[in-house]
């Protein structure tokens, strides 16, 4: 039996946007444990005592909340919730700073309102992993140092305390 052994040449790994194991549980973005939440999420089929406290109110307009806030302390440490790529880090003149998270399974998150941001474009990243820090923006400046954070899902925002602690495979 002569047979030569076949040698790979060729990586595993690719510039690609890592791979989420379906076990994988999605996390809060943030760690501390005084964080909470400081806006709701705008629901379109909750009740509506919910639905107008979440609503913003910037330069004489109302607007519906598709983000949660989170706040209670200042400049806490935000995390990424998945295994992901940053695919944008900007700073807006109304949400602050940005940095906006590409994972494998159909869904993006958005972190808004950061004071410091740690990563770059193109970074790939660890679920748990510090992205930034907690800040400010100009939509809810009554909100304080905060984190404003969006879950889109095959391209719908969905309210993020829904999916919290829920291995991808459930979604």
């Amino acid at each position: 039996d002569n047979e030569r052994p076949v040698y790979v040449s060729d990586t595993i790994f690719s510039e690609d946007i890592p791979v989420v194991g379906s076990d994988s549980k999605i996390l809060r973005p943030y760690t501390d444990t005084e964080v909470t939440i400081v806006k709701n999420y705008y629901d379109y089929q909750g009740n509506a005592e919910s639905q107008i406290e979440s609503i913003l109110y910037h330069e004489n307009t109302y607007l519906q909340n598709s983000r949660i806030s989170y706040g209670g302390k200042d400049n806490f440490d935000v995390v990424a919730i998945l295994d992901g790529k940053v695919v944008s880090v900007k700073e807006d003149s109304l949400l602050g700073k940005i940095v906006e998270l590409e994972h494998s399974n159909g869904m993006i998150s958005v972190y808004q309102s950061l004071s410091e941001v740690i990563v770059a474009e193109g970074d790939s990243i660890t679920g748990g992993a510090k992205i930034g820090t907690s800040g400010t923006n100009n939509i809810a400046k009554d909100l304080g140092s905060h984190l404003d954070f969006e879950l889109i899902i095959k391209g719908e925002t969905v309210n993020p305390e829904s999916y919290y602690d829920k291995s991808v495979s459930e979604i």
